[in-house]
């Protein structure tokens, strides 16, 4: 995990958005390094590539949303914390719709296609943010806070008044391999009882027990069930992740969360990025260096390419 990476050759995913209800296709592309993570729209005349950063979040509602106008690019998270998760620094991704297909409604397929495409490492070393001081946000009765510590460690609490789920709290040490078995196929969920109010929102036109844990007032409404007891939970942070890496680095920090959700997420972010004094920008082989094995540095999945 010391050199950035991109994807070893280019890669089309076709899917339903969630909230659209649309199909999309997106056309993946290897990257050079210190591109980031670019999002171009091919469905609309003379559009631009947009880089996914945490100042182009704009709606959080259910989502996280970069851009703004007629290029806004919904869901977002998702396929964000899958590149997090394999360590994939650069890609460039043509889209031809307003938002990324949800496939089953965890990061499982992207995981499964990315680790089919390959990845290919680059000469270049990676960045990481290194955060120095403690910060918190806080939004009605929800709040984050980031502090230091030698890797990226997420600690997450929430409450639902759902017999199903009630609280819970899961901690997630990162590392690829943790990922891809503790996270990558924890779905998004919601309550039947609120569909009608989300869909008159423009909200789930494409959601389905294909892509959702659906909760009736006492029960999982999907036949299979739950694919962890506390699925939600890991969920939470797999929203999380693809949220942070939207400040463009590899972390080493704390994150610790209650009751939070995409909103919460961009303003911590934002907030850090406010506080300079906060985080410093340490390349990893240099930090590796400085610190003669003793910061742990995450470890990478071997991916043949």
């Amino acid at each position: 995990m010391l050199y950035q990476r991109t994807i070893a050759k280019d890669v089309i995913v076709t899917g339903i958005g969630i909230h659209s209800g649309k199909k999309v296709t997106m056309h993946l592309y290897p990257a050079e390094a210190d591109t980031g993570v670019q999002f171009k729209r091919v469905d609309i005349k003379n559009s631009n590539w947009m880089k996914a950063d945490a100042l182009s979040v704009g709606a959080t509602e259910n989502n996280t949303t970069i851009g703004s106008g007629i290029e806004t690019i919904y869901t977002v998270e998702h396929l964000l914390s899958v590149f997090y998760g394999l360590g994939i620094n650069n890609v460039k991704i043509e889209i031809d719709g307003p938002e990324v297909p949800i496939m089953d409604g965890s990061g499982a397929s992207f995981v499964f296609l990315l680790k089919e495409t390959g990845l290919k490492i680059l000469n270049k070393s990676k960045k990481f943010l290194v955060v120095l001081e403690k910060l918190r946000v806080e939004f009605e009765d929800k709040w984050a806070e980031i502090e230091p510590h030698p890797n990226l460690s997420i600690e997450s609490t929430i409450v639902f008044a759902h017999p199903k789920i009630k609280k819970q709290n899961f901690r997630f040490d990162f590392s690829c391999e943790n990922y891809i078995e503790q996270i990558s196929r924890a779905r998004t969920f919601g309550m039947l009882k609120d569909v009608d109010m989300l869909k008159r929102k423009g909200l789930i036109k494409g959601g389905s027990l294909d892509n959702a844990i659906v909760l009736d007032d006492y029960n999982v409404v999907n036949p299979e069930g739950l694919r962890f007891e506390n699925e939600f939970i890991r969920h939470k942070i797999l929203d999380t992740i693809g949220d942070v890496s939207l400040l463009g680095y590899d972390i080493a920090g704390k994150i610790t969360t209650y009751k939070s959700g995409h909103n919460v997420h961009n303003l911590l972010c934002r907030k850090l990025l406010e506080n300079p004094s906060a985080y410093e920008i340490v390349s990893a082989t240099s930090l590796q260096e400085e610190v003669h094995n003793s910061f742990a540095l995450p470890q990478a999945i071997s991916i043949s390419h």
